[in-house]
């Protein structure tokens, strides 16, 4: 993805009177103003991150300390470590890099910075979320998150082959490899697809520097999760190494399930800008048109998932944190409704993962579904 085609994509302005997200904006602020409360985490977040932090890492100091020795209990260890993994994903670095943990800029690099800790890279998640994902969701060739590897098909403008007529059935399998792809492969890729693009001109770093940095992250990494367990538990070599997999394929399964029944899925539309790089809707509705939410009343995944499952509020609203979306749901519901926009909710996270899969199913079995796509 070039870095011209980004600089040429502009999102269309009202032409007169209060647009939605002004008027948006405006009611949320008055929210926090009159409540007295702030845009970052309390309390509630602050007792979450230990408990998923914790549960990453108790069960490995417990295994590399020689007090869990027998084999199911080993195994199951891996297991609470793979939910841990998507739990730090979703609901403790995801905020700190998007810069809604803290109003302390270091607290946020820091929290962050757990994505190292279970073998990803903060700076390159910075670029594919925060930049492409959140401000070009949906829109050919500058949505990171549409944008894989030829096996799997989420947009109708990408091309069809003959395998995506099953990615129904095999699509999840794929999820489960997300992490690991991260770890040996996918950050390297596009680190240097963003240095070619431009976009690592932001970081306080050079390139090569930058490079350095995450081998050696990922390699400490892998030197504490991989190789201590392998000379330490008392498993096989390829017994550890099936656990460490395992442990990856059960955060991947879960950071798949989640982040992709937000927008990969049969409400949302699927754009590209004209010719001159111009869109049809202001930034704010795009983010409406191609997002969903999903098991709004049930309080065990919105703490789990970091209220990801209020995705539309967290595409408007990336800068607050998560522990305020079920409060501030209804306003932009409120707000949708007035400017005759629709708010996409799946009333359960069943209905999302299933609703997903059917997704999956039409985008490999058409074309182009015109249902589904928006020209502008």
């Amino acid at each position: 993805m070039a870095q011209e085609l980004i600089q040429r994509v502009k999102f269309a302005h009202r032409a007169e009177g209060e647009s939605f997200s002004k008027t948006l904006n405006k009611r949320v602020n008055a929210y926090f103003k009159e409540n007295g409360i702030s845009k970052y985490a309390d309390g509630r977040m602050y007792l979450k991150s230990v408990v998923i932090v914790s549960s990453y890492l108790i069960p490995l100091i417990l295994m590399l300390s020689g007090v869990i020795t027998s084999t199911p209990a080993i195994i199951l260890s891996w297991m609470v470590m793979g939910v841990a993994i998507s739990g730090i994903g979703m609901s403790v670095m995801h905020d700190a890099n998007h810069g809604s943990y803290s109003s302390n800029d270091i607290v946020n690099k820091f929290v962050g910075y757990f994505l190292n800790l279970v073998g990803g890279s903060a700076e390159n998640w910075k670029i594919q979320h925060n930049i492409l994902h959140h401000t070009y969701t949906n829109i050919d060739g500058l949505d990171a998150d549409t944008v894989t590897f030829p096996m799997l098909r989420f947009s109708p403008f990408a091309k069809r082959r003959a395998v995506h007529r099953f990615q129904h059935i095999y699509g999840w399998f794929f999820y489960g490899l997300m992490t690991v792809s991260w770890i040996f492969m996918k950050d390297f890729k596009q680190l240097v697809d963003y240095k070619n693009s431009g976009m690592t001109t932001n970081y306080d770093t050079g390139f090569g520097l930058i490079t350095l940095r995450i081998v050696l992250v990922k390699a400490a990494y892998l030197f504490v999760t991989l190789a201590l367990p392998i000379y330490l538990l008392p498993l096989p070599w390829y017994g550890t190494l099936g656990c460490f997999f395992l442990m990856h394929f059960i955060g991947g399964v879960i950071l798949g399930m989640v982040f992709q029944s937000a927008h990969i899925m049969e409400v949302c539309e699927f754009t590209k800008p004209n010719e001159e790089g111009k869109m049809k809707d202001e930034w704010a509705i795009h983010q409406l048109r191609t997002t969903t939410d999903f098991a709004p009343n049930n309080k065990l995944v919105t703490w789990f998932v970091g209220g990801l499952n209020f995705q539309v509020v967290h595409h408007l609203f990336p800068k607050v944190s998560h522990v305020h979306y079920p409060a501030l749901a209804p306003i932009v519901r409120q707000t949708a409704e007035e400017f005759g926009e629709k708010y996409h909710c799946i009333p359960t996270f069943t209905e999302a993962v299933l609703g997903h899969g059917r997704m999956l199913r039409a985008l490999g079995r058409e074309d182009i579904p015109s249902s589904m796509v928006v020209l502008t």
